[in-house]
Parts: C-alpha cells; structure tokens; sequence
C-alpha cells in the first residue's frame, strides 16, 4: 500500500493580525510537511462576514512571507490564489459547500433549527442554573414536516444544525495527546450553516481538509474541543477523518494566557522591533517542541531534519522575550555585515541616515556588531557618525567640565589635524605619547576625546571609531565640543 504523500495547512481567519500563536502553528505545518517531502497550503477561512477584511488577509500574508515560510498552494494576494485545489477563500466556495449541505440534510443527517437567539440564550441560562452543560437541548431535531412549514409559514429564519449521535463516544486519535474521548451526550448539534445562509467554520474546514486531500491537520489546542463533532462530519458523509495533532497553549511568564500585556502578539510588530525571521522560526519552534539533546540554535536545515510531532509537549509553553532577545543578539552576530546593513535599512532609512555624508555604513555597524540585539538598535548606536553630535548631559557635564579638559582638546585637535597615517594604531600610539608627554592619566584624555567627537561614555573602541570617522571630522568635532566649554 503506498502512503500518501503528507500535507499540511495552515487556515487562518482573517479577522485580525496573525499572532504568535497562529505563527508557530504556520511554521509547524510548514516544517513538518517539508521534512516529509510534502506539500504545505494556505487556506483563507473567511466565513466570519462580520468580521472577515482584506486588511487582515494581506497582513497575514506578509507575515508568513516575512517568516520565510513558502507555501506551496494558496493566495498569491487577497483575491487571487494558484493550485489544483482553487479556490483557496472558504466565501469562494459556498457552492461546493451547498452540495454537502443537501446531501446531509437529505440523508436525515443534519436538519433545520428555528430556535432565535433569545430562545438559545434561555436555553443556557436553565442549564447553567441546573449546573447541566449548556448545549442545544434538540428542540428541532425531530419536528415533523407539518412543524417545519408551520414555523416557516410564521417567517421564522432557520439554522441547519448536524445530528451527533446520541450515545456511545468520539475517539481522538491525536499524535500529540493519545486517544482522548468524547462522551457524544455532552456534544451538541452543532450549526453548519447559518440563518444567514452561510457555512460555518467547522462544517467548511471538514469539506476542504478533505477536499484539498490533507493527511495531518496540526493546530492549537482551542480547537480540540471542535474536534468530535468535526470526526463525525466526517464519518456522515463517508470519508476517513486525517491524522490530528492539537499544540499546546502559549502563556505569559506569569502563567496567565499570552497577551498584548506582556508585550507584542503580532508578528509584524516583532518584524518592526528589528528581530531577524530566522530567529523567530527558531524560538517559535522550541514553544513546545524540543529534541532529546534540548538544541536551543538551529539552521533551517536542522528544524526540517529533526521537526518530529513526537518532540511537541502536551503542557503550555512560557513565551520568554528574554530568551528571544538572546536568540536575536546571537544571529545578528552570525550575520555578515554587509547583509545586516541591508536588513537594516528600513530602520535607517526612517532615522534618517541614509544617503548622508560620513563613512561606509559597512564600517561603522561592524563596530558595534556585537552589541546589537535588535535591528532597530542600530540607528541610534551609529548616528553620530552621521548626524551633528547631541551631548548626552551627565556626559558632558561629567567628563567635558572637569579641570583641564577644554585644553586636552585644544592640545589633541592641534597634534591630530595633520596626522597620519589616521589608522588605529597609530592613533593609540600618538595619543598615549601625548598622555605620558603631559604626565596625565588615559581617562584624562581618552575620556574626554570620545564624549568630544560622539557625545557619549560609551561606544566601540575608541582608535578605531576615530579612523573610521576620519581626520577632518574628528579634529573639527574636538575644536567644537572645546568651544562650548568656558
């Protein structure tokens, strides 16, 4: 017997940003079906109408083409999609969702509900008070056909709702859990198609998961619940469910559910915060998977090779942005220079610090290549090589005030202003001759020359900043920070 060649979705809602929830789900599906050689999709489930924007549908594009994660059928933008499954929009495809409405209904398997809103709502507030769980009580499961025109007659709208069994239970076969049971007299008749005279949610998701051939669906836990009545759909209209694997939930490091409370959720605010898109695959794989070695850095290659469901824990994960900002200062580290400058450049260009004069923006990132943990960081670490230098306060008062200062720049800018070769070491070896020739101590005058030529107390190394900075900036910088000093 030939097994089928695997397949994966990810089936997003587009009722919002995709979040850090949705993203591992996305990488998970995507690692998973590249490590078996197969094929990934993307599915719009746009059934919400209220709800439902292009806004939202174009957001969670770019968020899964920012984490790098291709699909291999799905939209190409928010209206147009490509594969032998198309339509990839669940609202594009209400007609085929209609034949197996009929052929449910037709079949005695799934009926109409009158029962209005307020009806529904009283139906859970007995229940509730009657500590009972508040499902629908099947009050039009087995109207007669007089009732139905009687009530249709009146101008009631209807809902059409699928018929659980009434005994026995739903077995879940989950790759992550094991077999998880489902008492059938505790589920409800769940609404397939609404007095609106749309599909659902997980009437639709049933039909296309089959429809589209997927032989795994990986998704968060919240869906578990959904998962029995989903199985018997299934078995209703004669098909053999995929393989299911619910993930753990996603909680702050205070326990409680992750939130906009404990920092970002979307994924295009970590892409704007300047973290890297290999660095969010990598700290998205290990919320709740891990290998026997406990690995913390991966290649992509590595994730693909060893992505297994066997590694995903049952109990939540702790999103931890302190460990995300390590991961993130550790690849910006690995990154070589030239392509860190082009993964920055959104963040420079809004600081304003493209296309002025000054030295290679190559050079100057490599000087502080290890201190950066964020993209965003690096603007404000380089601009003083580029824009006029603004004197951090305590620096200036500090360091430019204390006695003798003024004249070690006065003294520095004369000895350097015809210098050369302006190189690093030689640089280091002029100025600690001029230190020793005074009888002064390093602090005196190094100090005073780096808040002189940057502003601050602290940067990159001191002879190498000021070759990189050039003669002709470096002497004007010391004659102007002197002139400001009475």
């Amino acid at each position: 017997m030939t097994t089928p060649k695997v397949r994966t979705r990810f089936a997003p809602s587009p009722t919002g940003f995709l979040h850090i929830g949705g993203a591992r789900t996305t990488l998970y599906n995507w690692l998973f079906a590249r490590r078996h050689k197969g094929d990934f999709i993307l599915r719009i489930e746009d059934t919400d109408e209220v709800r439902s924007t292009d806004d939202s549908v174009t957001a969670i594009l770019d968020s899964v083409k920012w984490l790098g994660l291709d699909w291999d059928e799905g939209p190409l933008d928010g209206k147009t999609d490509k594969g032998p499954y198309s339509p990839y929009f669940q609202m594009q495809r209400v007609a085929i969702y209609r034949k197996y409405l009929d052929q449910l209904v037709s079949e005695g398997k799934a009926y109409r509900c009158y029962c209005t809103k307020e009806e529904l709502d009283e139906y859970r507030r007995v229940a509730q008070l009657e500590k009972r769980p508040p499902r629908y009580p099947g009050v039009c499961r087995a109207l007669s056909d007089g009732q139905r025109k009687e009530r249709e007659a009146a101008g009631k709208k209807f809902s059409i709702r699928f018929k659980m069994p009434a005994d026995g239970a739903t077995i879940v076969d989950d790759q992550i859990r094991g077999k998880v049971s489902f008492e059938n007299n505790l589920q409800q008749d769940l609404v397939i198609w609404k007095t609106t005279d749309g599909p659902t949610y997980n009437f639709c998701c049933v039909i296309d998961d089959h429809l589209m051939e997927m032989t795994h669906v990986i998704r968060g836990d919240e869906h578990l619940s959904n998962t029995p009545s989903q199985i018997q759909i299934y078995h209703a209209l004669g098909w053999t469910p995929p393989l299911f694997a619910h993930l753990s939930m996603i909680l702050g490091p205070d326990g409680s559910k992750l939130s906009k409370r404990h920092g970002a959720t979307s994924v295009l605010e970590y892409r704007d915060q300047g973290y890297l898109p290999h660095t969010m695959r990598n700290y998205l794989a290990l919320l709740g998977w891990s290998t026997s070695e406990s690995q913390q850095l991966f290649t992509d290659e590595d994730l693909i090779s060893k992505f297994d469901l066997a590694g995903c824990q049952k109990s939540p994960a702790t999103f931890d942005t302190v460990k995300l900002n390590w991961m993130n200062g550790e690849y910006i580290r690995q990154t070589p220079v030239a392509e860190l400058v082009k993964l920055a450049m959104p963040f420079l260009e809004k600081a304003g610090l493209v296309g002025l004069p000054g030295p290679a923006l190559e050079k100057v990132v490599a000087l502080e290549h290890e201190k950066f943990k964020l993209l965003s960081e690096i603007p404000a670490l380089v601009e003083f090589f580029y824009k006029p230098v603004v004197f951090d306060p305590k620096a200036f008062d500090k360091v430019l005030k204390a006695p003798g200062a003024k004249q070690v720049l006065l003294d520095m800018a004369e000895a350097l202003s015809g210098f050369a070769p302006f190189e690093d070491k030689a640089l280091e070896a002029r100025i600690r001759r001029f230190v020793a020739d005074k009888g002064l101590k390093n602090g005196q005058v190094f100090h005073p020359i780096r808040v002189a030529v940057s502003g601050r107390t602290e940067g990159p190394t001191l002879f190498l900043m000021l070759e990189i900075m050039g003669q002709e900036m470096v002497v004007s910088r010391l004659r102007d920070a002197a002139s400001r000093l009475a």
